[in-house]
């Protein structure tokens, strides 16, 4: 048994329905149209700038929004600080106004005050009180020159250097009216009841006593006496009444620690003392008695 496919001859769409093809065109241009409304509207929603235009309630809620926009902005911090900084700056514009015109009548003031004192008569001056010393500070002096010795020249020239590189000042110059002795005086030394040296003091007119052996020219051991004690100076001295003068021995105490004590009596410091013969002279706590006789009052 053979089956035969009947063969049906089947129309074309477009046959079917010749307008369907005019509909697709026409819908294809109108979105396109459509696509061009809405990017040339800005940044409102699609469809909104015909509605802007077609309808006067949407033209209202367009301004509402932008009046919101802008109260959002004037909200901004960074909008209320500019502002904040412009009063601020307008503040200052006023001080600094004021300053200048108090400084200005200020001024203004101590010149009128000024032509006020230049223009008084001499009464009006004298009948003015005076102002107190108080109230003015004294002006500081300025410093006079002062010519008097500095002793840096005696100390230059009464220094005694030694071998080993030390040197030593002299506490003690001879006076003008030093002269050597006309006399030979004697030093005897006594340590208890028993003579320990004899020294002769009439080669030169003065003898430096200490324990600096450098410059002493009688030497002394003992701890209590100083570098520099005591000297002893012979001076010409011419008294009243006489028309001649005679040399005479006397000691000075060089400011010592200790001291000097002539027949048990402590003699003032820095002043010439004048001695005789038979004199017991002691420096400081040593126990050793220097008796000062001469040839006369030995024989």
């Amino acid at each position: 048994m053979s089956y035969q496919r009947e063969e049906t001859s089947r129309a074309p769409r477009n046959d079917r329905d010749p307008t369907r093809g005019d509909r697709y065109r026409a819908y294809d241009d109108n979105s396109k149209v459509r696509n061009r409304e809405d990017r040339t509207a800005g940044p409102s929603s699609r469809g909104e700038s015909r509605r802007f235009r077609d309808s006067p309630y949407e033209r209202r809620e367009y301004q509402e929004r932008g009046r919101e926009r802008e109260q959002e902005r004037d909200r901004d911090p960074k909008y209320e600080r500019r502002e904040y900084q412009e009063r601020d700056r307008e503040r200052e514009r006023e001080r600094d106004r004021e300053r200048y015109d108090k400084t200005r009548e200020g001024r203004y003031e101590d010149r009128s005050s000024r032509h006020q004192r230049r223009s008084a008569s001499p009464r009006s001056r004298s009948s003015r009180p005076r102002s107190s010393s108080g109230d003015r500070s004294p002006k500081p002096e300025k410093a006079k020159p002062n010519f008097a010795q500095s002793g840096l020249l005696a100390a230059e020239t009464n220094t005694v250097k030694a071998a080993d590189g030390t040197s030593t000042v002299l506490k003690y110059n001879e006076p003008p009216e030093a002269r050597k002795p006309t006399l030979s005086w004697r030093l005897y030394v006594f340590k208890g009841s028993e003579q320990v040296e004899l020294l002769h003091i009439q080669r030169q007119s003065a003898y430096l006593i200490g324990r600096d052996r450098l410059v002493a020219d009688i030497s002394m051991d003992h701890p209590s006496c100083s570098k520099q004690h005591a000297a002893i100076q012979y001076r010409y001295v011419q008294e009243k009444g006489e028309s001649k003068g005679a040399v005479k021995p006397f000691i000075i105490d060089l400011e010592s620690t200790n001291g000097t004590l002539v027949n048990d009596e402590k003699i003032p410091a820095a002043r010439f003392y004048e001695l005789r013969a038979g004199d017991v002279i002691k420096f400081g706590l040593s126990t050793r008695e220097y008796v000062l006789l001469n040839e006369e009052a030995a024989s």
